[in-house]
């Protein structure tokens, strides 16, 4: 067995609960013996599933002022083995209604972040339902406000979720509905479409850095493996949207229409506009 593997069996037995986070949670508790940082930002990406809100996380993970809570996967906080009964295993995820208990989600997820970094990453898609609550318990907290063409995130909706045309219209409408709710009431707010990260980069960036200066080292140039359509493993900055919204055929543009059409403001406010002419 060579070391690293007993590291990780000692850590799995000392934290069972923590699984196959153990490690990470015995070298945080290790760590902040020798280091600590008391001055930390809390930041959080408020973005709907399917949105690209992976790739942004593992843009801002690249800086090395950036402790995210967890790197696996689809990289969500509330994907942590000692949260996910409360944020993620039951029906009340999506209902705006039903609150959580923060204090008990933060102490939580400040072991499984490294404080000895001065910006402490989140992202899990319900928090755009809840942000409000978050900033009353994260303090000083900053969002990223994040959103996609509401036709392409209807083609993963459809492709991923199995759902109707006109319910992925519903969700895309409401997650447009929160987002711009989420800009107009928090403090600390960015705000960056999917299309605008993926095809002006650099602005991106400097949009960021000017609210949070410490993310100034951001690498833009490097592949991401963040999942996408296309199922490539590994892939460098740039816009899917196109691709994606082909893959919507004419009745289904038609029934999302039906829904997108009473909702024209909201969707002048993002900046997209109605497919009206579908050329396949």
């Amino acid at each position: 067995m060579s070391k690293l593997e007993l590291s990780n069996k000692v850590a799995r037995l000392i934290y069972p609960k923590y699984k196959n986070y153990a490690s990470l949670i015995l070298h945080n508790r290790l760590k902040r013996f020798f280091t600590s940082n008391s001055n930390h930002k809390f930041l959080f990406i408020l973005s709907p599933p399917y949105c690209g809100s992976t790739l942004l996380n593992e843009l801002i993970s690249t800086s090395n002022s950036v402790s995210v809570n967890n790197c696996w996967g689809s990289r969500e906080g509330q994907m942590l083995p000692t949260v996910k009964a409360v944020m993620f295993d039951h029906q009340d995820r999506w209902n705006p209604s039903h609150d959580f208990d923060w204090e008990r989600i933060k102490k939580e997820w400040m072991k499984y972040w490294d404080l000895s970094y001065p910006i402490l990453l989140e992202k899990s898609p319900p928090n755009i339902v809840r942000a409000k609550s978050i900033a009353k318990t994260f303090t000083p907290s900053y969002f990223i406000v994040f959103y996609r063409n509401p036709y392409a995130h209807c083609e993963s909706l459809i492709r991923r979720n199995k759902v109707t045309p006109q319910n992925a219209a519903k969700f895309a409408i409401k997650s447009l509905m929160y987002q711009l709710e989420n800009i107009q009431k928090l403090e600390n707010v960015i705000s960056i479409s999917y299309e605008y990260l993926t095809m002006k980069p650099l602005e991106a960036i400097e949009l960021l850095t000017r609210e949070i200066p410490e993310l100034n080292d951001l690498d833009i140039g490097r592949s991401f493996n963040a999942h996408n359509f296309k199922k490539e493993q590994s892939m460098k900055i740039q816009n899917l949207n196109g691709s994606k919204i082909k893959n919507l055929n004419k009745d289904q543009i038609e029934e999302i229409n039906k829904v997108f059409l009473n909702h024209p403001e909201l969707l002048a406010f993002f900046e997209y506009e109605l497919i009206d002419n579908y050329v396949s």
